[in-house]
């Protein structure tokens, strides 16, 4: 059974391979093989989660080379949980993609190169939650930027390629910083393999762990866009094609939340930075939301209404406990699922209206009813509206921080309750003008694109039905984020997932 999971990172490589020899033609079997490819990821991660639920962290040495010596990759609930919403959402986002694809089949977008880097970045996303290792974690966040480098300047306009240009110094900064803080703690441990680092760690002078601690938590908040390190994004992922975006805000900056959870608890336990962690959520919370509000094209506030939001998931992380990491883990899960389906429906909008504009968008309830509810009820869960998953996300958290105290966690808390009543009137001001309002006087009746493509409109509707699904499923589900935390919390099992024999130290 552990044989199963290097395939979700190998299946999407070996899938973009065949498309690039098939070449230019045979469109129809160059989109089966993708679908396929993706399917079966989908379906390797549901069989990874039950068993890494039933019976406890699973790892593989990929060679034969024992751990540390070889390339580990481990599936625990974590991981396992990420792995399933990632591929879900990953193949939605293809489908909705497919449909942009044969829309735009006489524009100047080469969209043939979407899809085999598609895959690509597939791979990098499964590859860096599956990593059991630092230095295989870096190799899945490069195979996954270097992929996101082609994607994030497709057409080569020049506004793609300026966004693009700071999207990828960014990155390449933040990737820099990560090397060396890899390099630091190899350098004091002797190891980068994650299980034997838990170990490692805790008898490091205090000052050399801190700094480690320190170079992993900034590069990771760089890539999740935690404020101060976020002021990039609202410009990079609105130019970006809709697919490219939605896939971005909805997973790229959650695997770097995925190393923030990583970093504080099997490498870092009980790390003496959450007060900085907490002190960012806010800061992301309010500045996020505030960004935000003052928008009118609906990317863009969709871009910060993203940093705000990542500050929620931050505020569990910093808490320190078993209630707020599992609120984390639910709330990620959530996050990932809406963003990309608010992304998608922007680019409904996009084709329908005629633009992102709000000055410029109006009456799309009457000439557009479903994209109306494709947008709705997302937004309505992005603000946290009972009963949807968002609600029970953010009442998660604020419970933790509620039996938690202090006069910082209680500040968090009131900026929680703010923040989620602004993103609400944000996303009320989109419905009101881009929906409910009167068009302007000189917005063409019929915009050119008005159609939507069948498969655009199939992508975007399948994640507004999986958001549904955690709602109605919210509480086995929050049962299950509840355990994944416990097993954080308490990485034994996950060392002797790689350690079987217990030579770990």
């Amino acid at each position: 059974m552990n044989a199963l999971i290097p395939l979700p990172v190998l299946l999407p490589v070996l899938a973009a391979g065949i498309k690039i020899i098939i070449g230019p033609r045979h469109a129809l079997l160059k989109r089966a093989i993708s679908v396929v490819a993706l399917g079966a990821v989908l379906g390797i991660a549901v069989v990874l989660l039950v068993r890494a639920d039933r019976d406890g962290p699973q790892a593989v040495q990929l060679g034969g080379w024992p751990a540390p010596v070889g390339i580990t990759l481990v599936a625990d609930r974590l991981s396992a949980l990420m792995l399933v919403v990632s591929s879900a959402v990953i193949l939605c986002v293809l489908v909705y993609a497919f449909g942009q694809d044969g829309a735009d089949r006489d524009r100047d977008t080469p969209l043939s190169v979407f899809h085999p880097t598609y895959l690509l970045l597939a791979a990098g996303v499964c590859d860096a939650f599956l990593a059991g290792d630092l230095f295989n974690l870096f190799v899945g966040f490069e195979m996954m930027l270097m992929a996101s480098y082609v994607l994030v300047t497709l057409a080569g306009t020049m506004a793609r390629v300026r966004a693009g240009t700071t999207y990828i110094v960014v990155a390449l900064l933040s990737s820099m910083l990560f090397l060396v803080a890899i390099a630091v703690l190899y350098a004091a441990t002797g190891t980068v393999n994650m299980a034997q680092l838990s170990l490692r760690i805790a008898e490091l002078p205090a000052p050399v762990s801190r700094i480690g601690e320190a170079a992993l938590l900034t590069a990771f908040a760089a890539k999740a866009a935690v404020f101060p390190l976020s002021m990039w994004l609202p410009d990079s992922y609105p130019s970006a094609p809709t697919p490219v975006t939605a896939v971005f805000a909805g997973l790229l900056t959650k695997i770097g939340v995925y190393g923030v959870i990583r970093t504080e608890t099997v490498l870092f336990p009980g790390g003496h930075l959450h007060t900085v962690l907490l002190v960012a959520a806010l800061l992301s919370m309010l500045v996020g939301v505030l960004g935000a509000m003052v928008q009118i094209d609906v990317r863009r506030l969709l871009s910060f209404t993203l940093v705000s939001h990542i500050g929620y998931m931050i505020f569990g992380v910093g808490l320190d406990s078993a209630a707020g990491l599992a609120a984390t883990v639910f709330y990620v899960l959530h996050h990932i699922t809406i963003q990309t389906t608010l992304f998608l429906v922007a680019g409904l909008i996009d084709r329908r209206g005629g633009g992102t504009s709000l000055a410029r968008l109006g009456g799309l309830a009457r000439t557009a009813p479903l994209v109306g509810v494709l947008f709705f009820v997302p937004a309505m869960n992005l603000g946290g509206i009972p009963p949807l998953s968002g609600f029970l996300g953010k009442l998660g958290l604020l419970r933790a921080g509620l039996a938690q105290g202090g006069p910082l966690v209680d500040a968090l808390v009131a900026g929680a309750v703010v923040t989620s009543l602004l993103t609400l009137y944000a996303l009320v001001k989109v419905w009101n003008q881009a929906f409910w309002g009167a068009p302007p006087d000189d917005l063409p009746g019929d915009p050119p694109a008005a159609r939507l493509p069948v498969a655009m409109v199939a992508g975007s509707a399948a994640l507004v039905v999986l958001s549904l699904a955690y709602t109605a499923g919210g509480g086995p589900l929050y049962g299950l984020c509840q355990r994944a935390a416990a097993e954080l919390l308490d990485p034994q099992a996950y060392v002797r997932a790689v350690f079987p024999s217990g030579g770990a130290s």
